[in-house]
């Protein structure tokens, strides 16, 4: 992992990143393409921490986006860079495709103004299907449904993959990774601005603003006063593996002026969830579950599913998105003080992160401030480790695992995780500094027993490797 110091003698980079989750990773990546000094800063420990680690995980193609608007078409144009790099990567993508499911007249009267609108989002291979149809496709969901709108498009991908994969390729690309720094002031003056932070000051020609939740804070320090962002808790649960025979494609409710609603998804992990809620909150940090908002989903779920409810649930989880009283993305370059702000960046950041990243270097491209020529040197994409079900796990690999036993050494039973693979995340880009880290990498302890009893070992393992990882490191120094 690429670490910088800070203070006197420390470098001033072309442009530091503030936000290393999806949205952050890949605009570092992007630039990091260019010969350019960049690096991706964040103020937790690790890669993802923040809003990009708890979505709904599904790559959208923007059928339901406001048509013209610049989520839209990043969002559209995301879809397919996603896909492509995900197949470079072997980021686990299943395309399952979806249906929006009308329950009463005024839904069902709602659904061609939904199939409009996705043709001009550029998706036109939306259906509308009578009631039959929708059985006949979702044969276990609740009695009473009218009708609905197949979005053959609309895929389940692992979001944690993906955050790690963008943040990997910058760093090997050449970016610092300056984690545990939160910015806590700005200095801008003629040759740097310096971005004073928890860990010491940065130095840097540009700075963009993807800090998520915290954007608006990070926007105020450079003196404007044009957004702000609002913690939206949405609450999921998730049910245990035998239930994703019941859901074979995403359950998506006819969207409203609130958001689009409760849904039913299968995971790329083999799971299903149920989610999210939509509570507004003025606590950035509170990402707890709620009695309320658990209750509002068993009720929507009796609804839209009962079978769903008789099996056993893995897990609740709850995550912040960066609400703002905007409908747009706030994406904008003030060039007097070297600044772009990428704010409110909600779930559909995950989908459209790479065109947004795009979008990116074009604007800074424009300003003329920043030379940007492209490097002929760059690795190629990593190849991500496979925690997926839809693709070949290593504990199913014997080829693999007689090469090396390890990988045939189970740790996690309920995930599968095998040794190996615990082993492989220390030995990688940037290696987990957490139990959750190691979760996020692997799957362990992420089953139905949530880690009762394989935490133990799987803490063991984490410890040394992580000891072994520090080791080495202050050896190199």
């Amino acid at each position: 992992m690429t670490s910088a110091p800070t203070g006197p003698g420390a470098p001033t980079y072309d442009v530091v990143v503030i936000g290393a989750g999806i949205v952050g990773s890949a605009i570092a990546r992007t630039l990091a393409g260019y010969r350019l000094s960049v690096a991706l800063l964040d103020a937790r420990d690790d890669v993802g921490e923040g809003t990009s680690k708890a979505n709904t995980a599904i790559l959208h193609t923007g059928f339901d986006a406001k048509p013209g608007s610049l989520e839209s078409r990043l969002v559209h144009e995301g879809y397919h860079l996603l896909g492509d790099y995900a197949a470079a990567t072997g980021i686990p993508v299943e395309r399952v495709g979806a249906i929006l499911v009308a329950w009463d007249t005024e839904q069902v009267g709602n659904l061609p103004g939904l199939q409009e609108k996705a043709v001009a989002n550029g998706y036109p291979h939306t259906e509308i299907i009578g009631a039959r149809e929708v059985y006949r496709q979702l044969p276990h969901i609740g009695p009473g449904a009218l009708g609905g709108l197949t979005v053959p498009g609309e895929s389940i991908i692992c979001t944690w993959t993906t955050n790690f994969a963008l943040a990997t390729d910058a760093v090997r690309r050449g970016a610092a990774l300056l984690l545990g720094r939160r910015c806590t002031g700005v200095t801008v003056a003629e040759e740097a601005t310096v971005l004073h932070t928890s860990a010491g000051d940065v130095r840097t020609r540009w700075v963009v603003n993807a800090a998520g939740l915290g954007s608006d804070v990070i926007d105020q320090h450079f003196g404007f006063d044009r957004f702000h962002v609002t913690p939206r808790r949405g609450e999921l649960m998730v049910f245990d593996k035998q239930a994703r025979p019941l859901v074979e494609k995403i359950v998506l409710p006819v969207p409203s002026a609130v958001g689009k609603g409760v849904l039913i998804s299968p995971t790329v992990y083999g799971n299903v969830m149920l989610g999210p809620t939509a509570e507004d909150l003025t606590d950035r940090t509170d990402t707890g579950t709620s009695e309320a908002g658990l209750e509002f989903l068993l009720e929507k779920g009796r609804r839209l599913m009962p079978q769903l409810l008789q099996e056993e649930v893995t897990a609740t989880y709850a995550g912040l998105r960066a609400a703002t009283e905007f409908s747009d993305y706030v994406v904008e370059v003030d060039a007097e003080q070297r600044y772009l702000l990428a704010g409110g960046i909600r779930s559909t950041g995950l989908s459209s992160g790479m065109a947004l990243a795009e979008h990116v270097r074009g604007l800074l491209a424009e300003t003329g401030a920043l030379e940007l020529t492209p490097r002929d040197d760059l690795p190629d994409p990593p190849r991500m480790p496979n925690i997926g079900e839809a693709s070949l796990r290593p504990y199913q690999d014997a080829a693999r695992i007689a090469d090396d036993p390890a990988y045939g050494r189970i740790v996690c039973f309920c995930e599968r995780v095998t040794a190996g693979e615990i082993r492989d995340t220390f030995a990688g880009t940037i290696p987990p500094t957490t139990l959750e880290g190691l979760r996020r990498r692997t799957r362990a302890q992420n089953g139905r027993c949530q880690g009762f009893y394989c935490g133990a070992e799987v803490a063991e393992l984490f410890e040394t490797r992580a000891a072994a990882v520090t080791a080495e490191g202050q050896a190199h120094r």
